[in-house]
């Protein structure tokens, strides 16, 4: 089986905006891949081109093995997507909604909706219209719309906005399983990067519409910078006797860094300085920086 996404040198411009500028990504079937970057990046630019929303300049799409082309060219009914603001009949309830958008794909089953409202936690919403709901409870009813066809591929545009942070892991468990455990290829962009951190298998990193990297998650853990971060009660007089004992310090507020590696690879030893030196430390632990700090040191600066 041939990759689920296949992104070819792909270039758009918007004037004399590059939105995107080349970029390559594959990915691969029940892979759940992350696409990341500040917003502006290029991400949904990328993601209505794999749609056929939008014809680029130059470079080439394959979704499931079909090009993506004008005229709607592409293997619409395998896939499942929600880019940007979701799109609902504001006068029809969130099962007309969802009846539709199954006779929209051919579906016949009619426990489908039931299913997908359950599923969605749309259930005390189901008889309510579109235009009658919060913004979290319409961004539910756009991936209903998405899944209830039971997609092979979801792409999904900042699939949490609008949610509270109960319902944010919510959808984060759904697209876990469904990866995971139904084999459903996603790709999903956000630039609320802990997120993604915590789902993802796979992340293509984009900055200014280039790619820069595409990392699987364990590359990824061994790219991160690790620390030995350190508190005592003698603050002072901790960092002195590390300096002393030839460590590179810097403070970050009341905790001492320590970015050596024989410090990292051997804390007890630090420790043991620091008692010799009568200031024994309250805290020694070895961290190391989560996504949303290995972004801001690859693309220097703020998302």
């Amino acid at each position: 089986m041939g990759d689920a996404i296949v992104i070819e040198r792909l270039s758009k411009s918007f004037g004399h905006v590059q939105a995107l500028d080349s970029i390559t990504v594959r990915v691969r079937p029940g892979e759940l891949y992350g696409f990341i970057g500040r917003n502006g990046a290029g991400k949904t630019t990328t993601i209505r081109a794999l749609l056929g929303m939008i014809r680029p300049d130059a470079g080439t799409i394959q979704v499931l093995g079909q090009p993506v082309g004008s005229h709607g060219r592409g293997p619409w009914r395998r896939v499942g997507h929600l880019v940007e603001q979701p799109a609902a009949y504001p006068e029809l309830t969130v099962r007309q909604n969802l009846e539709i958008a199954c006779r929209l794909h051919g579906l016949t089953n009619t426990h489908a909706v039931s299913r997908i409202i359950e599923r969605l936690g749309l259930d005390p919403y189901a008889s309510r219209k579109a235009h009658a709901l919060s913004t979290g409870n319409l961004q539910r009813l756009g991936l209903a719309r998405a899944l209830v066809h039971a997609p092979e591929l979801l792409i999904l545009d900042e699939p949490t906005n609008g949610l509270d942070p109960a319902g944010v892991v919510e959808i984060r468990e759904l697209l876990a399983s469904l990866a995971h455990e139904r084999g459903m290829t996603v790709f999903l962009s956000s630039h609320i990067l802990t997120e993604v951190d915590r789902l993802a298998t796979r992340i293509g990193i984009i900055h200014q519409g280039c790619v820069l990297e595409e990392l699987e998650v364990d590359q990824l853990a061994a790219l991160r910078a690790r620390r030995l971060e350190i508190e005592a009660r003698h603050f002072d007089d901790a960092r002195r006797a590390l300096i002393t004992a030839g460590f590179a310090v810097r403070v970050d507020e009341q905790t001492l860094v320590v970015q050596d590696a024989r410090a990292i690879e051997a804390p007890d030893a630090v420790a043991t300085i620091l008692v010799q030196a009568g200031t024994p430390p309250t805290r020694l632990a070895v961290e190391q920086e989560d996504l949303e700090a290995y972004f801001l040191r690859l693309t220097g600066g703020a998302i």
